[in-house]
């Protein structure tokens, strides 16, 4: 059965969605520059509101040692993921400090990327693909909505656990997992009505959808 991870998380409703419909992980995003982060404060009891047995994770971006630190002072979490330029020594260094495992997000949009990519499988616990973002200046790390080729991961074998992200949504999730093969899917855009604002009906279809596959 494949799990779902619904992230950028901000709300008690959209936290009690996804867990309603049976989400295996959920996702707060401590970056600024995101139209779905949450400040640890904000995030702290939307974590408290999260089943057992339901994972959270932290998503960061480029974060320094005290932003960390003062994000997990407040919130209670399970999974770190780190979505920015992480160098390999970094995760470790991350994954020293704090103890917690640790996600980190590879942005791909060619088989060079895929190569890069190895470089993590030592010192992280899990990795997420997501699709490379625009070049843009002001461009967003993730939650583009964008889809990159699902080919470039397929029939590669893996020493961690993976996830899918980028551009997902219940009308193609099939084929997404068909193609690459993913037993983990990450969404947060796909499931939204407007960027950083989750709705209900597309959280549950997403999941749905999964839970079928």
């Amino acid at each position: 059965m494949i799990q779902v991870k619904i992230c950028g998380l901000s709300s008690p409703q959209a936290v009690q969605a996804a867990t309603d419909a049976g989400a295996d992980y959920v996702g707060f995003v401590f970056y600024a520059r995101s139209p779905r982060a949450v400040t640890a404060a904000q995030a702290a009891p939307l974590a408290r509101a999260v089943p057992a047995g339901v994972r959270k994770v932290g998503l960061l971006v480029d974060a320094d040692d005290a932003f960390i630190a003062a994000v997990l002072a407040g919130v209670s979490l399970d999974y770190l993921q780190l979505h920015g330029a992480e160098t390999p020594q970094r995760v470790t260094e991350i994954r020293a400090r704090f103890g917690l495992p640790l996600i980190k997000a590879a942005a791909i949009s060619d088989r060079a990327d895929i190569i890069r990519a190895r470089s993590y499988e030592a010192v992280c616990d899990m990795l997420l693909f997501d699709a490379k973002p625009p070049p843009a200046a002001d461009a967003l790390p993730g939650g583009n909505g964008l889809i990159f080729d699902w080919t470039l991961i397929a029939g590669h074998s893996w020493q961690r656990p993976w996830m899918l992200s980028g551009g997902l949504d219940a009308a193609n999730l099939g084929e997404a997992v068909r193609i690459s093969g993913a037993k983990l899917v990450d969404v947060s855009s796909g499931v939204e009505s407007a960027p950083g604002v989750k709705d209900v009906a597309k959280i549950r279809a997403f999941v749905e959808t999964a839970k079928k596959l």
